[in-house]
């Protein structure tokens, strides 16, 4: 037997937001390193005055992936390294109105974050109520984004074990401390360092090159990601999604 919709599930009325939960590795006030990510405040209800993922309604003529990297940019000021389509959240209800929110993640550089921030009060053109907060110290969030940005810390603390997901955080070339820093950032606990040398000279993630860098302390050399291997494998699908 087919159901007939009801007049509260048309069509019309179930919109299609994009999210984006974009992560960068930021220094405290101790120069300690934190997973952060930017978050924006509501301006109007519902959950006005609070803080909420960036993002936007999904325009009819867009793609998915120009939505995501459009609103964040529209929000944020930012244009990530790396993005990548997370999972729908649908709930019916997550909102107010009937919304299902296809949301992003997304990686940047400390660095490049600094660069586009400054780029944008260069050009008096910086969206205002974006502020970073700690990834894993949040407050209540707009409707479920708290448990968006808790799956999207699942996803990436599984992902950063077996693929280059970490490259999106680090320069195209790098030490292997380096890479230990942002890899123990992400997972909130300390790696043993030979131990993880020894994951990393058996894996095809990273090449050694012949460069070093030199300081105070014995150089140290430095590797580069294997670019054969995908950040995202995204099987059978192409980019038209």
């Amino acid at each position: 037997m087919t159901r007939t919709p009801g007049p509260e599930f048309r069509d019309a009325d179930v919109r299609v937001a994009v999210s984006t939960v974009i992560f960068s590795v930021r220094r405290d006030v101790d120069d300690d390193p934190v997973l952060s990510l930017p978050l924006v405040r509501r301006t109007r209800d519902p959950f006005g005055g609070r803080w909420a993922l960036p993002g936007g309604w999904l325009d009819p003529s867009e793609s998915l992936d120009a939505a995501a990297s459009r609103t964040l940019e529209e929000t944020t000021g930012l244009t990530p390294s790396y993005l990548e389509q997370l999972y729908a959240f649908g709930a019916v209800d997550r909102s107010p109105t009937r919304v299902v929110s296809i949301v992003y993640w997304a990686l940047l550089r400390s660095d490049e974050v600094d660069a586009q921030v400054a780029a944008h009060a260069r050009h008096d053109d910086a969206p205002e109520n974006v502020e970073w907060f700690d990834a894993t110290n949040l407050p209540a969030l707009a409707f479920d984004h708290n448990d968006i940005v808790e799956y999207t810390l699942w996803r990436l603390r599984n992902k950063v074990g077996y693929s280059r997901i970490a490259h999106g955080l680090l320069p195209d070339e790098f030490t292997l401390a380096d890479l230990r820093e942002v890899t123990e950032t992400i997972l909130g606990r300390r790696l043993d360092p030979a131990n993880f040398r020894r994951q990393i000279d058996t894996s095809d993630t990273v090449i050694p090159t012949e460069r070093f860098r030199t300081g105070s302390h014995r150089p140290a050399r430095l590797y580069r990601y294997n670019r054969d291997v995908e950040l995202a494998d995204r099987g059978p699908l192409t980019s038209r999604h």
